[in-house]
């Protein structure tokens, strides 16, 4: 439909001089500026939406956009700038980029694959080279598991060949159906082609729960022991993520064999939210919605969440995920 309006465009940008042109001759001129039109990707992109980075991914701009946009993250940023960059600029990877975001509803692992996909596609999630699976959506029967394994094999094997940086995301891993992810196994292993397809450009994104307990556990201690969040290290909770998702037998990733073979490249865990964190995402949504910064709202609305455990009340039990919604009845019309 795009290539169909570009197309057109320049058939009426033509037309002007048709009159001074003999029909043959225009048909040949026509015939021309189309097949110029597509032989440079430069012009054609001017038009339509392109496979590939928007521009060079740029550091600095997914460094900002990360800062200004998730909060109490400082793991989570760190992973996913340096992964993200790396990958992008390196012109022969050896497989695709996979990551595993772990955490509580709330806390930004769907805020963070939509940061990810705006920095290479500028339709951001809307872009035809983005793809969002839902578990519960997509896959709801466990009785179909073997069609589900032969269609997402089909979606991505023509994805990637149509776009070799495509990106997939997978949303609640801990209800997808255990064994069915490991039907894209072959696309994040080290091969060159896989029936003549390379997979090494794509990037993999896989959103859970599993494992969120795990990492409270290793943020309250840090908390109780007088601590910053900020001194936690990956290494404090990155392999015992890992373990958490295999031997869940309620995550997708239960015995996985994309665990298993070691496929994926970073597990990254999403921290739970505490009451400073929460102001945060208030402020940015009222700038977001054009409202100038009310502080007595922001501190209204954070004091009506709720937070865990129940006798210290340090982490917010549902993020940011519900600040927006309880923001409507402060500025309902």
């Amino acid at each position: 439909m795009k290539l169909g309006r570009a197309a057109l465009g320049l058939l009426l940008l033509v037309s002007g001089v048709a009159r001074a042109v003999e029909p043959i001759s225009l048909g040949l001129a026509l015939a021309g500026v189309l097949t110029s039109y597509i032989s440079y990707p430069r012009l054609y992109c001017l038009f339509t939406e392109c496979c590939g980075q928007k521009r060079s991914l740029s550091r600095e701009v997914l460094q900002k956009d990360l800062d200004s946009k998730l909060f109490g993250q400082h793991l989570a940023k760190k992973v996913i700038l340096s992964a993200l960059s790396g990958f992008i600029s390196n012109p022969k990877p050896k497989k695709p980029l996979t990551l595993s975001l772990h955490g509580w509803t709330g806390t930004g692992k769907n805020f963070a694959s939509k940061i990810i996909a705006e920095n290479i596609y500028d339709g951001g999630l809307n872009s035809h080279y983005v793809h969002l699976f839902v578990a519960t959506l997509h896959f709801p029967h466990a009785a179909n598991i073997t069609l589900y394994k032969d269609q997402l094999q089909l979606w991505i094997r023509g994805n990637v060949s149509a776009c070799a940086r495509s990106i997939f995301i997978f949303d609640e891993m801990d209800k997808m159906h255990a064994g069915l992810i490991d039907a894209i196994k072959p696309f994040l292993d080290y091969y060159d082609h896989v029936d003549g397809v390379s997979y090494q450009k794509a990037i993999f994104i896989f959103l859970s729960n599993a494992g969120a307990e795990r990492i409270t556990d290793v943020a309250l201690d840090f908390w109780r022991s007088g601590k910053q969040r900020e001194e936690i290290k990956l290494r404090d909770m990155e392999h015992a993520l890992s373990v958490s998702a295999f031997n869940n037998k309620n995550s997708g990733f239960w015995h996985s064999s994309l665990i298993d073979r070691n496929l994926i490249d970073y597990f990254v865990p999403f921290l739970p939210l505490e009451y400073k964190h929460l102001k945060m995402c208030i402020r940015v949504e009222m700038q977001t919605r054009g409202y100038e910064v009310d502080e007595d709202i922001v501190t209204r609305v954070a004091d009506e969440m709720t937070f865990f455990p129940k006798e210290e009340r340090v982490f917010s039990d549902k993020g940011c995920k519900t600040v927006f919604t309880k923001l409507d009845y402060y500025y309902d019309d």
